[in-house]
């Protein structure tokens, strides 16, 4: 009795040894010029963010090859495990890490340009993007990279959970117009459960008990990342221009007017925060001014953006009721729903009036910031 399975061919074998084998040696003729794919990945990400808006198909487009990319991935374990199963030689080890650490390259360097251009670099969300940072260089640098897949296997996957993570940030929104909030979770989710072979190395389960002990530790993985949100840069949003003003010309949607920031002027006038929201055509979502002095939260407003303004969705809150000793320090705090911040306007109260709401409207800095300087009138130009 031949000890080939029914269900496959005499020839199958052959003809699936030389399919790998020319797979196998095409991935060798092309290393030596491998070293070109995280730019052109880098180069794709940039294309995606810039153009999302005038050119969203290709936004879209992109994305979805991403996606694509990391379903071929994650199909491939099944997909060996099934035709070994079923008496079918299989690729390499070598071959299949070989072409996880491409498709990491590409994920990392395709998300990078969305990181750099909507984090806040005066917060948490910084060493989140470092961390990022870190991971792109471990995946091109080969002598890491392979010893982690090869030694440190529960770490690798731990690698790998990461990049599933920022594959559903980055790519839901541009795919689906989902909002910040949406895509984070479904973000965590993903990574929560392409955490578990991490954890099931780690820890190794045996008996009921340790699975549950391994179920458990997910959840807390799952409560964690939660609760570290605000650290994740609202990889979509992000502010093109902020003002602190007396007045606004709400036909024009323009601050206007100067206000010396003492107690009496605050108490007389008002305060108007005014901010400009960049975010891609489709998108709607709830963003909040968190008003805070002296670090206490006071007060909390809603605000509906909208997204494909190239000059950002224009949107301001307006206080009138400051407390009875308004001197000190205030902050304001512009935060998705799901605690992400997406920057801060700051000022000082005091009766030496040494501070002054002008009206003028600033550029934060960053990536996007030397696109939009051009586009908006009345912000300063470098």
């Amino acid at each position: 009795m031949p000890d080939t399975p029914a269900s496959a061919s005499p020839d199958a074998h052959p003809r699936l040894r030389r399919l790998q084998g020319g797979l196998e040696a095409s991935l060798t003729r092309l290393r030596p010029y491998l070293w070109l794919w995280p730019p052109i990945a880098f180069g794709a990400g940039v294309l995606s963010f810039f153009l999302v808006d005038r050119q969203q198909w290709l936004g879209g487009a992109l994305a979805l090859g991403m996606l694509l990319a990391w379903v071929l991935l994650l199909g491939e374990g099944v997909v060996g495990r099934l035709l070994a199963r079923l008496g079918y030689p299989t690729l390499s080890r070598g071959f299949t890490t070989f072409v996880a650490q491409l498709i990491h390259q590409e994920t990392l360097f395709f998300c990078l340009p969305f990181l750099l251009a909507t984090t806040v670099w005066a917060s948490g969300q910084a060493l989140f993007t470092l961390l990022l940072i870190g991971l792109a260089t471990l995946s091109i640098l080969d002598p890491l990279y392979y010893r982690l897949a090869g030694r440190w296997r529960w770490l690798y996957f731990a690698f790998h959970a990461q990049c599933v993570f920022l594959v559903v940030l980055v790519t839901l929104p541009l795919l689906f117009s989902l909002s910040t909030a949406e895509s984070l979770g479904y973000a965590l989710l993903a990574m929560v459960v392409f955490a578990l072979p991490s954890l099931t190395h780690l820890l190794r389960p045996k008996g009921w008990r340790s699975w549950l002990a391994l179920l458990g530790v997910a959840l807390l993985l799952a409560g964690a990342a939660w609760s570290g949100r605000a650290w994740v840069p609202p990889v979509h949003l992000w502010m093109t221009g902020s003002a602190l003003a007396p007045q606004l010309d709400r036909e024009s949607r323009t601050p206007v007017g100067e206000l010396d920031l003492t107690p009496e002027a605050l108490a007389r006038e008002g305060l108007y925060a005014y901010t400009a929201i960049r975010a891609p055509r489709g998108l709607e979502e709830t963003i909040y001014h968190e008003w805070r002095h002296q670090g206490e939260l006071l007060d909390r407003i809603p605000l509906r953006v909208r997204g494909g303004r190239e000059a950002g969705y224009r949107a301001w809150s307006h206080k009138l009721n400051f407390p009875e000793a308004p001197s000190g320090d205030w902050r304001i705090d512009i935060v998705t729903g799901s605690g992400q911040r997406l920057g801060s306007l700051r000022f000082t109260v005091d009766e030496t009036a040494s501070q002054q709401a002008d009206g003028e409207i600033r550029v934060p800095t960053g990536i996007p910031g030397l696109e939009w300087r051009r586009m908006l009138p009345g912000m300063p130009r470098e």
